[in-house]
């Protein structure tokens, strides 16, 4: 045990003594020439600009590069000089000692292509797609299209896959190993949660800084198509509706709904989530908070099943030197209750991220299951260029 703690402590002392890389620009980034922390703090997590950025479809208005297209000589074609490209490579040391004092080498943990870009007038894509993830290949996840600015107004619709808490607070963005557990949960046989779908997402911003967002899902999750080349895999189409408040500059409020129905084997479940959320940012620490309430009538599809189930987390990000920060810390706290075998979990995560280059993450965590009464040490590189 002794020798083992030596040993990714000195692991982490030789990481944090490499000189710095020097800065590989992402798509974006290399699109405008401009630093990834423009849009990210640190990347993948997004300032307020750098989420502008995106409900815009990934266009900076008045900034366009003259060479970006190519000149075709119509004017209803923005056809793209290249296809923008980037590149997301994960790599983790961890060490568990609840799971037999097991330690594991999980290099590559995850490795993404991830593209998106304008290609008509308030057009745009986005997609990923994992050549890697946990020593499979995952294929897509997010993938979808953008109508940006619809009827001239502030009203954006995107259609494909994506993740039905994107509105709340974004999975993929967050500094942690340690994920929002709440928003994977599936009681019993049940195949809907709070994590990827296919449907049709629609925003909209009022000038009271007032945020709109209703979903329409399959409730079937990412999964191929079935022989009938079917994705959904029942007739049930399920929506997702959320309002949140900017008060002021530091305080934003949301509440949202999930109502939804899906079958199997003759057997219908009915689903209701909702909770609210909170957003607290007072320099140089933002806190994150989310309740989650659900209701499923029948989870394990026998008529007699009635399950509910409660969650939450909470995060704290401390960022001393705002977007020129070359270190982060995160403490997020998980509760999920749950009559379902299995899914009840309590744990408290620290975490540490250290920059060795603009797009170089160095991330230290410690993780203690309060449920199990045990530990995770994490050490990690995430890279983008």
């Amino acid at each position: 045990m002794k020798k083992m703690m030596t040993a990714i402590i000195g692991l982490f002392v030789l990481i944090l003594s490499l000189p710095e890389f020097a800065d590989a620009i992402p798509a974006f980034a290399r699109k405008y020439d401009m630093s990834c922390n423009t849009c990210h703090s640190p990347a993948p997590r997004l300032k307020a600009f750098g989420d502008e950025f995106a409900g815009n479809g990934f266009v900076l208005e008045g900034q366009e590069p003259p060479r970006y297209y190519r000149e075709t000589g119509d004017d209803q074609l923005m056809l793209l000089r290249e296809i923008p490209l980037a590149i997301r490579f994960d790599g983790y040391f961890r060490y568990q000692p609840e799971n037999n004092d097991r330690t594991d080498v999980q290099f590559p943990y995850l490795i993404k292509l991830l593209s998106g870009a304008q290609i008509a007038k308030n057009f745009s894509y986005y997609f990923y797609f994992f050549f890697n993830e946990r020593g499979e290949v995952a294929g897509l996840e997010d993938a979808y299209l953008m109508f940006n600015n619809v009827f001239a107004g502030d009203l954006d619709i995107y259609i494909g896959q994506f993740q039905v808490s994107d509105p709340l607070f974004k999975r993929e963005l967050r500094l942690t190993f340690e994920d929002y557990q709440v928003y994977r949960v599936k009681p019993g046989n049940s195949s809907i949660n709070l994590t990827y779908d296919r449907g049709i997402m629609v925003t909209y911003g009022l000038p009271s800084k007032t945020d709109l967002v209703l979903e329409f899902l399959n409730g079937s999750g990412i999964d191929k198509a079935d022989a009938n080349r079917n994705f959904d895999t029942d007739k049930y189409k399920n929506v997702m509706a959320r309002i949140s408040q900017e008060i002021n500059e530091n305080i934003r409020l949301g509440i949202f709904g999930y109502y939804g129905n899906e079958a199997q084997a003759g057997s219908k479940n009915s689903v209701r989530i909702a909770g609210p959320d909170l957003t607290l940012g007072f320099h140089p620490i933002e806190l994150n908070v989310q309740y989650v309430w659900r209701e499923d009538n029948n989870p394990l599809f026998n008529s007699t099943s009635l399950m509910n189930t409660n969650g939450a987390f909470a995060e704290l990000v401390y960022t001393p030197d705002d977007d020129r920060s070359t270190w982060y810390g995160v403490v997020l706290y998980n509760w999920v209750k749950s009559p379902a075998g299995g899914l009840s979990y309590q744990s408290a995560t620290c975490t540490g991220n250290y920059l060795l280059g603009r797009n170089v993450r160095l991330l230290g965590e410690y993780t203690y299951d309060i449920e199990k009464k045990s530990n995770k040490i994490t050490i990690g590189i995430i890279t983008a260029f």
